[in-house]
Parts: structure tokens; sequence; C-alpha cells
């Protein structure tokens, strides 16, 4: 039986001027709205990830403590339960999917948060990665709605070096025969191996690999143990559409790159009002910290805060990093107390 709700959309013009018909947005809360309706936290999804994927930040004596927030998961647009291409009835199924922006996921987030829910001010957005970019989007386009932001290992906007390393994954997903265009009849097992292999390099940091007590740590014999068992069994579970129609979303991300701010990238960060950290892990190599500084350097009510970390961008992975959390979990309290 599904945990979540499905809030209905109807027919949803995008951004790429294409039209996702019967659209839907899944979503599961946590906690109480209570009667201000001040007690909100969004927190988005990230690449691939789906809301239970959130969890492990949420629960009593965390800062995300559903005893005293109202905590909103909205899922991304591509990840299998919200629309995505695995879910589309044709002929917008599959590779056919709409083209879907950061900014089309948040407009609709906004459309749940005050339609289904009437709320008009949020306490807190956050979120990792992906859901760190649907962050600053919230910000910045609704800067008069959000008190807090906390985006952490995650970007304003996808940078070169960033689109340049999701060129390789979506190379390796697609060279794989089976995946015949995005019209494949079963999974395309070596390209989603493969695009795992890429992935691998990236994930994690030289000074994590070059330890093999943190693999001991997570359960792994070897290198190659941890290879398959860790990043090929991720993506394994995953449908090849929709790590594509999200992967999309991702080189496309642009805060931007909306009719409110026009492409000035400098306008939009500086138009978000919210008291906000922005945490880089120190050796996250999809994010560096420097690209943290320049965006930082635009908000007028933002904090650079780098966590020094061996675990490169899963320092804010789904629990894989208990000390990184713990320093997560102390950042998003303070905030929230501030």
């Amino acid at each position: 039986m599904a945990d979540y709700a499905i809030f209905e959309l109807g027919d949803v013009v995008l951004q790429s001027r294409q039209t996702i018909r019967g659209a839907q947005l899944a979503y599961k809360t946590y906690g109480t709205l209570n009667a201000a309706k001040d007690n909100v936290i969004v927190y988005p999804t990230w690449y691939s990830g789906q809301h239970y994927e959130n969890e492990w930040l949420i629960g009593p004596g965390k800062a995300l403590d559903p005893e005293q927030y109202f905590i909103i998961v909205p899922n991304m647009f591509g990840n299998g339960l919200s629309s995505s291409p695995s879910n589309t009835p044709a002929p917008f199924n599959g590779p056919r999917f709409p083209k879907v922006t950061a900014y089309d996921n948040v407009m609709q987030q906004h459309r749940l948060v005050t339609e289904k829910f009437g709320i008009e001010r949020i306490k807190l957005v956050t979120g990792w990665s992906m859901g760190a970019l649907q962050t600053f989007h919230w910000g910045a386009l609704f800067p008069d709605m959000v008190e807090r932001i906390l985006p952490f290992q995650g970007s304003a906007k996808c940078s070169r070096h960033n689109f340049v390393f999701l060129e390789g994954v979506k190379a390796a997903l697609q060279a794989d025969a089976a995946f015949a265009d995005g019209f494949y009849t079963a999974p395309p097992q070596r390209g989603l191996r493969a695009a795992a292999r890429v992935y691998a390099g990236w994930g994690l940091s030289q000074t994590f690999y070059r330890s093999e007590g943190d693999l001991r740590r997570l359960g792994y014999a070897s290198l190659e143990d941890f290879l398959v068992g860790f990043w090929e069994g991720w993506l394994l579970a995953k449908d090849a559409n929709n790590l594509l129609a999200m992967l999309w979303t991702w080189q496309n991300g642009d805060i931007s790159n909306n009719p409110l701010y026009g492409g000035d990238y400098a306008k939009a960060l500086g138009a978000i009002k919210a008291k906000a950290i922005v945490m880089p892990a120190s050796t996250d190599l999809y994010f560096p910290p420097e690209d943290s500084a320049i965006e930082v350097s635009h908000m007028p009510n933002a904090e650079l805060r780098i966590v020094e970390t061996d675990w490169g961008h899963f320092a804010g992975g789904p629990g894989t990093s208990p000390d990184d959390i713990a320093v997560l979990d102390a950042a998003l309290k303070e905030l929230l107390a501030a």
C-alpha cells in the first residue's frame, strides 16, 4: 500500500513548451500542520531519490522533528512516483516524456503547498544535491514566503564541469544496445551498470577511496565488491528513462532561467531574502566549495559553511556518513532557532 499521497495538477505546460497531461505530484507529509500554519518545512527529493530516501534526516530529536514541524517532501518529476517516463501513458511515455526544469518542479510544489494546505509562510526549505537546486529556486521564486534555506551539496545552477560529468553518465547508459533509443522492452542492464561505474568515480572523494577502512565499515570486502554492491545495485533499481529525464532537469538547472529573472544569475541570487546557510562538502567533485562561495557572494543574508569531510558528494547522502549528518543536523537546528 502506498505511503504517499497524490496531488492532481491537471495539464501542466512546462518551460520547454511541452505539456504533462493529467500531471501528478506525489508527496508525503510528516508531523502536523499547526493552527497558525507557521511550522512548515519543505524538503525536496534528489536525483533518482524518492521521499522515503529523504527520511534519514527526519525524526524525533532531529532538526526535522515531526513532533514540532510539518514536513512536506514533494517527489521530483521523473522519479517514478510523480509524473515520470515510467508511469505516463503513451504517447508521452518513455523517451517522449516532456522536458522538465527545476523551475517547473518548484512552481508545481508551490501549488501543492498553497492550494492543498493553504500555507503562506515556510519556515525552512532544505535539500541535498538536486534537492539543493530546488531549495535555491524556492528562495528566489518566493522570497517573501520562504524564511530560511539550507541547500547542502548542491548548486543554484549546473556548472559546465558538472554538465560534462553528466554527459559521461548519459553516454554510458545510452551506449547499451538494449537501450534502443529509450524504447527498451527490458531494463538496459549493461548501460545501467556502466553509468553506475561512471558515477562511482565522482560520488566519493579520492581520499575516501584511498582508505579501505571506509569500504569495510560499509560492509564491502573490496573495491570491486563496493562498485557492484553499492553503485551498480543503486542504479539497477532505477528506470533508465526516469534517470535521463531527471538528468536533463539537472543539466538545465538554473535559478535565473525564468520570466522573473530573465537569465540574470546574480539578480536571482540577490533576490533571496531568506536567512541562509549554504553547505558544500570540502571534497565534493560535483559542487566544489568555490562554486558555493560565488553563490553566497551574491546572497544578502547567507553564510558559507564548508563541511570538512572525505565523503565527497555523499557527505549529504542518504544516511551514509553519520559524522557529517551530525554536522548537518546541528546547522539545521541552529538555522531554525535563529
